[in-house]
């Protein structure tokens, strides 16, 4: 659940921090008091589309920062796949060092934002397409991955086929090349290993002459008889050796000379053997730098290690003997595509299967759902057409909602009937629905009261009553029902301060509350009989909740 908003900044709000409960979370002020500043906060916070026009005047900046605490184990699986580690107290704090492609993956496991615009996506068919695969569940997503890979597959087939259908002069052409290509690979002869093996010889080849000279000079520091460490270490130790037995801790001292002087023994004896072995053959380092040559040629023609040019070439000489007996791989393509294609549409058949077994459900209880949010009749319906002419890696179906709200019209397409007010209640009605199979605990409803009132507004204030009980709800509203039915009331008003006009949100207690809900009744002024209206009805919004 979203436990508090920190933002600083932003348009009208200077610097808030808000903390939010469990339940329904109620947010109401007068009309142009930065409502929607609050909702957009959470939303750019969340990925959306920041515009520096945003930020308000006068800062460079602007600063958002939601806390979230963690509510399943899916939650935490799925954060830990975007390593993203939440604190000791299962808390995730959301803020802008994230990258915007995290913040939209992790507001999909945390929060369900819905407004009018999200209204909208339910006009779009496709989107419709996907409610159902929703509700289907894992059942369906599993199927769908099969469809998606073998359709997939089908498509790299058919532009293969396709891409290859060559004429005989192209034909012979590629395979002119190709046999080359092989032919230049093959005689090479390489094994692995071999390049690196023949740059150390190179390198110590190319180098003989200074390795020469260093060898020299240093035979000649270490094996002199009088100035060499070898010597003089010799003399010390005969010199310590002298009082042996006199005291340990001399005794000790003897014998880290000692082993100096057995390493400047082993030294000299390695630089004589090392010396007496080097040996510069000039048609030994001609070859090397000639095999090199070649090597690194092959590399810049086919890739830049050894077992890539022996993997180039055996993709070429797979190619040419494709080409080679051209009709014969052109069949066999043929018949996988075939088989591909009757495995693909096994799997559309399946799937579409499940979707009409999910829809018939789905249209059971959505339908129950609006008719409880005080539609005067509701057939709905969920209208599913298959076949190949719908082919795609979603499946070969179509689904468009039908819906009729009223006696005697029959069922059109959702996206032709339906006003902004009853689009809202289908909202609501769809997130009741998938309350049971999402794992998202917190919504935000914005404007979802849209062109509603009346017994209609106390029909989903109802409804968001009995949501909040197992969800954490946002919720921006202008109407008293649902304002009513709270667990906890919000204001957000503007003032001027300083001469600038800021935004500012503030948890009201339970008489505040009560005075906001009468303010939200339409009256001119808060009259002790508005006060009583609202009492009365925030009285009937705890009923209900306690009823449900």
């Amino acid at each position: 659940m979203l436990i508090s908003l920190h933002v600083k900044n932003l348009a009208l709000i200077k610097e808030e921090e808000v903390t939010f409960t469990d339940g329904l979370n109620i947010l109401t002020g007068e009309t142009g008091a930065g409502k929607s500043i609050i909702i957009g906060s959470v939303n750019l916070a969340l990925g959306g589309k920041a515009d520096k026009a945003m930020i308000r005047t006068g800062e460079e900046y602007a600063l958002i920062e939601l806390v979230f605490l963690l509510d399943n184990d899916r939650q935490r699986q799925k954060l830990k796949e975007l390593d993203i580690e939440p604190g000791e107290d299962d808390t995730i704090l959301i803020k802008e060092t994230v990258t915007a492609k995290e913040l939209r993956a992790v507001s999909e496991l945390l929060i369900d934002v819905y407004g009018q615009r999200e209204n909208q996506s339910l006009l779009r068919r496709g989107a419709q397409l996907g409610i159902i695969d929703s509700f289907a569940g894992d059942e369906d997503a599993k199927v769908r991955a099969e469809v998606s890979a073998s359709f997939s597959a089908l498509k790299k087939m058919e532009k293969k086929y396709e891409e290859d259908n060559l004429d005989t002069a192209q034909r012979q052409r590629e395979m002119d090349l190709l046999a080359y290509e092989v032919q230049e690979i093959q005689e090479a002869e390489l094994k692995e290993g071999e390049d690196e093996e023949l740059e150390r010889d190179y390198r110590k080849m190319l180098g003989f002459q200074k390795i020469t000279d260093a060898l020299s000079e240093s035979s000649q520091l270490s094996d002199d008889e009088e100035t060499s460490p070898s010597s003089r270490v010799g003399r010390a130790l005969r010199a310590l050796n002298t009082v042996q037995g006199l005291d340990p801790d001399l005794d000790a001292l003897t014998a880290q000379l000692a082993d100096i002087d057995s390493l400047l023994s082993d030294f000299g004896r390695a630089v004589t053997d090392y010396s007496e072995s080097l040996s510069f053959d000039e048609a030994a380092f001609r070859q090397t730098e000639g095999r090199l040559d070649l090597i690194n040629r092959l590399k810049d023609k086919y890739g830049r290690t050894i077992p890539d040019i022996l993997e180039a070439c055996d993709k070429r000489q797979a190619r040419l003997d494709e080409l080679t007996d051209y009709d014969a791989a052109r069949e066999k393509l043929r018949k996988d595509m075939a088989r591909e294609k009757e495995h693909l549409l096994s799997l559309c058949r399946t799937l579409s299967g499940i979707r009409k077994r999910a829809a018939e459900e789905f249209k059971e209880k959505l339908t129950a759902q609006l008719l409880d949010l005080n539609f005067n009749q509701v057939d709905f319906s969920v209208e599913q057409l298959s076949g190949e002419e719908y082919l795609s890696s979603d499946g070969f179906d179509k689904i468009t909602f039908y819906i009729s709200m009223n006696p005697g019209e029959s069922p059109r397409p959702l996206d032709t009937i339906a006003s902004g007010g009853e689009l809202s209640r289908i909202m609501l009605a769809l997130k009741t629905v998938f309350a049971g199979k999402d794992e998202i605990h917190s919504f935000i409803f914005d404007e979802i009261d849209s062109g509603i009132s009346g017994q209609t507004a106390w029909k989903v204030a109802e409804k968001m009553g009995r949501l909040a009980k197992d969800h954490q709800i946002l919720c921006i509203t202008h109407l008293a029902q649902i304002a009513a039915m709270e667990d906890a009331h919000f204001l957000i008003a503007k003032r001027v301060e300083d001469g600038r006009t800021e935004s500012h949100i503030t948890r009201l207690s339970e008489e505040e509350s009560t005075r906001e809900t009468a303010r939200l009744l339409g009256t001119s002024s808060i009259t002790r009989q508005a006060l009583e209206n609202a009492a009365e009805l925030k009285k009937e919004a705890a009923k209900a909740k306690a009823a449900g």
